[in-house]
């Protein structure tokens, strides 16, 4: 969804693009819940030093030395969320391997299932994951008010192993087409589901950062496809079992989810407050239960207790406004030229002698994991909007550098170093950014009743645009020159920033309820 990929051919596109413990009482071991770790203070103290206290009045350095120990303590706060977390991003490993897996055993399959040498049909293996992932996207927000995200997680393993099976025993177009298919529709529910989930679950602190989980998860899956593609150069059946290799994960993410939680604000609005309060307290802390419980039956008073919202009220107040910037912002990323530079990358890095495309591949794979990581760190130190203004801007650079690389004059050799230094500055700025930040805003601005629909409708938005700038990319290139096309994407690379500026609140620090209040006037404690 976020992530970055390079095709060895220019074809129809893929997509770019996460228990209650007790006091224990008479000696009795802390009771947890599914992935139940105790929560850890969050600063770490010497036991002994109260012990100190009682005993001895410490000198200067005995305090300078516990103030310098306080410092260098470790905030893990995050970790009794993390397992969950972890094992949701599963499923863009998944995202990020299918992408993957189609880079190289194209020509393999177009040859030994008898499509070789037809671009319209090689297109068509690739673009039919697209509609099924547009499908996906679009019934992931009706299945998430109705079942919670579990349950939606583990029937989505369905489509996603089935296809990954029929895809490696396909003998013929028809076969590989279905399979690819379904494979697709699975990657669609994903998709939306996995940001829904983390923001639903992450403490409101650590929610930024657990969120790059996603993007972290799709390079690796990305990276993990071209490493074990390599056979498929010298192997022509080697696809097959790539395809078998991609069915294993689906089988962990459905016995996975068994042991993870529900998110508690869905808990909630289906009346199940306990369950809420014990997730609540064994992930958050037990200073955060009657807050958190209070905001969420606060928003469900004034939303009612229907579980399940009306596609029509996304042209309502204030949902349509948080519908239209989630459109938008997935306009503006695809037409930013993701898919675009990614295709024409591989040909840029062949002008340096880099002629094989899995090694290609690997150089972006491995760049927009250098991204990711750093946004990790970026998300809750700097804040979302700051982030992705910070990236597209970048963006926008690396496009001007590119553009002047390919215009100008230069030595061949210097021009040509120019113009990979642009493309992996690309690259690296997305995944800092544009990538994982517009799949994380869009559920944290959206309300907790709407939440599903739109994003339901932001990543129908995404795969529809990912299907047009594939479609008509190399005929602009034909058309205006590559050059020309470049300064486009650099252009709506500055556009999308001031779109950020002026549309987009920081949505960093505050609980999704206090975001949610804050963008309706309407509801207590509006206008903050």
């Amino acid at each position: 969804m976020w992530v970055a990929t390079v095709l060895h051919r220019p074809v129809v596109p893929v997509p770019l693009f996460f228990t209650s413990h007790l006091i224990p009482k008479v000696l009795l071991k802390p009771k947890t819940f599914r992935f139940g770790f105790p929560l850890p203070s969050l600063k770490l103290k010497a036991s002994a030093t109260k012990k100190q206290l009682q005993t001895q009045e410490p000198d200067n350095e005995d305090l300078h030395n516990q103030e310098k120990s306080n410092d260098q303590s470790f905030d893990l706060g995050w970790l009794p969320t993390f397992p969950h977390v972890l094992v949701a991003s599963m499923s863009n490993f998944l995202f990020g391997y299918h992408i993957g897996v189609m880079n190289g055993p194209i020509v393999s399959i177009a040859r030994e299932l008898g499509f070789e040498g037809d671009p319209i049909l090689e297109g068509l293996v690739v673009s039919i994951f697209i509609a099924g992932a547009f499908i996906g996207s679009l019934s992931c927000g009706s299945l998430v008010d109705k079942l919670g995200c579990r349950r939606t997680f583990q029937i989505d393993t369905i489509p996603l192993v089935l296809g990954a099976v029929l895809s490696a025993q396909a003998h013929s177009l028809n076969e590989i087409l279905l399979g690819r298919f379904l494979v697709g529709l699975g990657i669609g529910v994903n998709t939306v589901l996995v940001p829904i989930y983390i923001s639903e679950v992450a403490p409101t602190k650590y929610r930024g950062s657990l969120g790059t989980l996603s993007q972290i998860g799709s390079c690796l899956g990305i990276i993990f496809s071209l490493c074990l593609g390599i056979p498929a150069e010298h192997d022509p059946h080697w696809w097959r079992i790539m395809f078998y290799i991609a069915s294993m994960p689906g089988f962990l993410l459905a016995l996975g989810m068994q042991f993870t939680v529900e998110s508690p604000r869905w808990l909630c609005r289906v009346g199940d407050i306990k369950d809420a309060q014990t997730i609540i307290r064994n992930l958050w802390g037990d200073s955060e239960v009657d807050k958190a419980i209070e905001e969420f039956q606060s928003i469900i008073s004034n939303d009612g207790t229907d579980v399940n919202s009306r596609w029509m009220q996304l042209l309502e107040e204030p949902h349509s406004r948080v519908a239209f910037i989630g459109g938008a912002l997935f306009v503006l990323q695809q037409f930013a030229g993701i898919n675009g530079v990614l295709y024409f990358s591989s040909l840029t890095f062949q002008d340096v002698g880099i002629a094989s495309g899995a090694l290609a591949s690997l150089f972006v794979g491995l760049t927009n994991f250098a991204g990711a990581l750093c946004a990790s760190y970026l998300m809750d130190t700097q804040g979302r909007r700051r982030l992705l203004i910070g990236s597209y801007l970048g963006m926008a650079v690396s496009m001007f550098l590119t553009v002047f690389a390919i215009n100008y004059p230069l030595e061949e050799d210097f021009s040509h170093n120019l113009s990979i230094l642009g493309t992996l500055m690309y690259i690296f700025t997305f995944a800092i950014g544009a990538g994982p930040v517009t799949g994380l805003i869009i559920p944290e601005l959206s309300s907790s009743k709407t939440r599903g629909k739109i994003m339901s409708f932001s990543f129908s938005v995404h795969w529809v645009c990912n299907f047009l700038v594939g479609l008509l990319f190399l005929d602009l290139v034909e058309m205006f020159g590559v050059a020309s096309v470049y300064a486009g994407f650099g252009s709506v690379s500055v556009l999308s920033a001031i779109f950020a500026y002026y549309f987009l609140v920081e949505t960093k620090g505050r609980s999704l309820e206090e975001i949610e209040m804050s963008l309706n006037s309407n509801m207590r404690g509006g206008g903050r």
